[in-house]
């Protein structure tokens, strides 16, 4: 039987591992889930796949955990990216949980000429993640970057990637990723409120490793926008139909 908690340790995981708690964890596990020396957990780190875990030591700040088997192996999401304009704090957070629950590698914050929500907490952001991947049944963790000037981005943009560059100026056009769409390395970037300006829009359309999409008939919300894109990557050219 799957347990019903799963827990984020940046610690190696492996048969006979001993796992010590910070005060965070042990407060969760022992003072708000009640669990008690002999219950078992899933434990996972992003490297190692999931594993079972028993409680050995409890106690309000602090306590050690046994791992014993492994339940999953690490399962990387899609070599796909994440790029979007900062958003008010709750939907920031809402794009950073959904984006890892579909399967995003990398998420990178950009600072365009109309974003309007320049502070961003990467490290805040990182641990929504965290929850997320605990909550998804999840094995990989993706990385939230550091924002960064959407010119300095397009700038430096790898080679061998494809830029899908979601274009509300082309509302109404069918929706969805090209016939021609191939899988391998991609990044889905949305914009701000707003959108692109004139300015942005025109350097994307002449980049040679960037595509427009259209989202459907009507002009989508940034959050609504960056899971609508992730979902119709994904349905298509995404790892959803290659794990059951």
């Amino acid at each position: 039987m799957t347990s019903k908690i799963r827990l984020f340790v940046d610690h190696p995981l492996g048969p006979g591992q001993t796992v010590p708690l910070n005060a965070d964890q042990a407060n969760y596990l022992f003072n708000v889930m009640r669990l008690q020396p002999g219950t078992v957990l899933s434990l996972i780190n992003g490297r190692d796949g999931e594993w079972d875990a028993s409680v050995v030591s409890a106690a309000k700040r602090h306590g050690t955990l046994l791992a014993s088997r492994q339940t999953k192996p690490l399962q990387l999401p899609p070599d796909l990216w994440l790029a979007f304009a900062p958003i008010k704090k709750t939907r920031t957070d809402f794009i950073i949980e959904k984006a890892t629950e579909l399967g995003t590698a990398r998420m990178i914050p950009i600072l365009s000429d109309h974003t309007n929500s320049e502070r961003v907490r990467v490290d805040r952001l990182q641990a929504h993640v965290i929850e997320a991947v605990e909550q998804c049944g999840g094995t990989a963790l993706p990385e939230v970057a550091d924002p960064v000037a959407l010119s300095a981005f397009l700038d430096h943009f790898p080679a061998g990637r494809t830029l899908w560059f979601c274009d509300e100026a082309l509302v109404g056009q069918p929706s969805g990723f090209p016939a021609d769409a191939t899988a391998g390395p991609a990044c889905i970037l949305i914009g701000p409120e707003g959108g692109f300006s004139a300015r942005e829009r025109d350097r994307l359309r002449t980049l040679p490793f960037a595509r427009s999409i259209a989202l459907g008939p009507r002009i989508l919300r940034a959050d609504t926008a960056a899971l609508a894109a992730l979902t119709l990557w994904q349905a298509g050219l995404g790892d959803w139909n290659s794990h059951g």
